[in-house]
């Protein structure tokens, strides 16, 4: 009996705290709004001789004073940092980003406004496992954004987060999701400030080379050159072994490079980093197929370790009547082909002499995206790009709810409906969202002559069995280009056979997460070909993860080598003293 009243105190002492902590932190309603027409905060000065200062900042309740972190959550409203006009992008391939100096980019007064919505909270989810994958000491290098400490800042950023000019760039940041200031408001603006940083670290030269004083004398092939393989490459460059990067591309980069179009991520931007890489020490190989063209086996052999950043590049196929027509083509085909042909463009290769049958166009077709997600997303902006006819992206599931469900609570990611760079192209051009809920593809159509005209699909409900068709619901759709964009399943599996490795019940290598080791002895597997299709932020995670236990392993190899030697000659010492 006191236990249970006991109990019912301590549950009304909880209420009591809450409910006193959502009065002292209860947004107020604005009085007029603090974003300006320009798009940013507005600003006061006390006169015309007053640009020597910082301005005061109107806040939400309509005043104007000097920007403040303490209650800075408060103040000042989220504004993140917009994208071009989608009128404007579409035109061109050139990033989605406001490059330095267009009107839409945000000031130096906005970042600091920004960066003081960060409440220095107790417990900061955002940089925990229900947030940052790489665990970004995001408080950190908020407050030295606010301070105007750019050089600390990238150095924080940096602690963590070996590329942060991609993540900046891609990442779906899962961070702002579990922004505590999300609890009562919006979320801190994590990514624009954390590609603020990096790009301004880059433009005032404070990225530069770090050559490891030490070698261990040990060597590291790293097979595959994506997120989670350059990141490999880098720890273990900088932990002293020699590093040989393998990539079965023409170019050094992988995913980065080719299956994110250049709208998300310039080129030139990988290309950077993958220098600064060479710079320090890192070799790379392009060109180089391992289980193909380069025997795995002999190549493990030459080297001390051997770690697997295979990625997962198995795409998942939609079996249906019709799937072997011209014109179905899987997502990665698409994007890459189609990033291949704007590098030839910009490097001078005539037209004239491309071998067009290996390019995939979607100008002044009807073009159907099955799949969401990222993936799904680039395939719509890139067709955008080439002037189709028209595009539609079906997904299998319902449209996620405007708002959070009971189901999905803070901290989790947001499972809610919003509206992608691509979806945003496609209203503004042809005044409708590109997407169809709830339906699935029930076979292609052709012409007569081998080509796709049309597809027929059915109408979907979700039941706890998964989906089921609905009887009737029977549609046909004009397509002739058809994108598969459904996911990717497991790695490819020459490499894994070649090297007898176990696989777990996805067909993904066999590595435990923590320990990265497989089941043969000095090969290690991380990112995508191990956990399965992931963030670009949860492959750098794994490529730093791999490396540690690659470098652990090489530190006790080497321990024993050294120790084998010394006994070598303390019995060369005995043997001579004897004679």
């Amino acid at each position: 009996m006191l236990a249970s009243r006991t109990a019912l105190r301590i549950r009304a002492s909880r209420a009591a705290v809450q409910a006193v902590r959502l009065k002292s932190t209860k947004v107020e309603e604005s009085t007029s709004n603090p974003i300006g027409d320009d798009g940013r905060h507005e600003v006061w000065r006390e006169g015309i001789y007053d640009h020597d200062n910082e301005p005061r900042v109107k806040r939400r309740d309509g005043s104007y004073e000097s920007i403040e972190k303490l209650r800075g959550f408060l103040n000042y409203e989220r504004n993140p940092e917009p994208y071009r006009d989608p009128m404007e992008r579409v035109m061109d391939w050139g990033e989605l980003n406001p490059p330095e100096g267009h009107e839409k980019e945000h000031s130096a007064i906005e970042r600091k406004v920004q960066a003081a919505r960060c409440m220095d909270c107790g417990t900061p989810f955002c940089q925990t496992h229900t947030g940052c994958p790489v665990n970004n000491l995001i408080p950190e290098w908020n407050n030295l954004v606010y301070g105007d400490q750019w050089a600390e800042a990238i150095d924080r950023l940096h602690a963590t987060n070996n590329f942060p000019e991609f993540t900046g760039r891609v990442c779906p940041a899962p961070c702002e999701g579990s922004c505590v200031a999300g609890l009562i408001d919006s979320p801190v603006t994590i990514k624009n400030i954390e590609y603020a940083i990096v790009d301004r670290a880059w433009r005032d030269g404070l990225i530069t080379p770090r050559i490891p004083k030490e070698r261990t004398g040990m060597s590291v092939a790293v097979v595959g050159s994506g997120p989670a393989g350059l990141a490999a490459a880098d720890q273990l460059n900088q932990m002293g072994h020699k590093v040989t990067v393998y990539e079965r591309e023409d170019r050094v980069g992988g995913l980065l490079m080719y299956g994110i179009p250049n709208m998300k991520l310039e080129k030139e931007t990988v290309e950077r980093r993958v220098n600064l890489l060479r710079e320090e020490g890192i070799e790379f190989v392009t060109s180089a197929n391992i289980g193909q063209n380069v025997d795995v086996n002999e190549l493990r052999a030459n080297v001390d370790a051997l770690v697997l950043c295979l990625g997962a590049t198995k795409p998942r196929d939609l079996p249906v009547p019709g799937r072997e027509l011209k014109g179905v083509h899987f997502a990665m085909e698409f994007l890459t082909k189609n990033q291949k042909r704007l590098l030839m463009t910009k490097e001078g290769t005539l037209e004239s002499t491309w071998e067009k049958d290996n390019f995939i166009t979607a100008a002044g077709k009807d073009v159907i995206v099955i799949g969401g997600g990222d993936t799904g997303t680039d395939c719509i902006g890139t067709s955008m790009r080439h002037r189709c006819k028209s595009v539609t992206n079906f997904e299998l599931m319902p449209q996620p709810p405007m708002e959070r469900a009971s189901d999905n609570p803070w901290p989790q990611w947001p499972r809610v409906y919003g509206v992608d760079y691509g979806h945003a192209e496609v209203q503004a051009v042809f005044g409708q969202d590109p997407r169809v809920y709830s339906v699935m593809t029930k076979e292609f159509l052709g012409d007569g002559e081998g080509n796709l005209k049309a597809l027929v699909t059915q109408d979907v409900e979700i039941t706890d069995k998964g989906p089921k068709a609905i009887d009737g619901s029977e549609r046909e759709w004009p397509a002739d280009l058809v994108v598969l964009s459904m996911g990717f399943v497991a790695p490819e599996e020459y490499v894994v056979g070649d090297l007898g490795l176990d696989v777990d019940q996805r067909s993904n290598i066999h590595a435990v997460y923590g320990d990265f080791r497989t089941s043969v002895e000095g090969v290690f597997a991380g990112g995508d070909c191990r956990r399965g299709q992931s963030l670009v932020v949860w492959a750098i995670n794994e490529g730093r993860g791999v490396a540690d236990a690659a470098d652990k392993y090489l530190q006790q190899r080497r321990s024993e080598e050294q120790s084998s030697a010394n006994s070598v000659g303390a019995f060369a010492n005995l043997s001579s003293l004897s004679v």
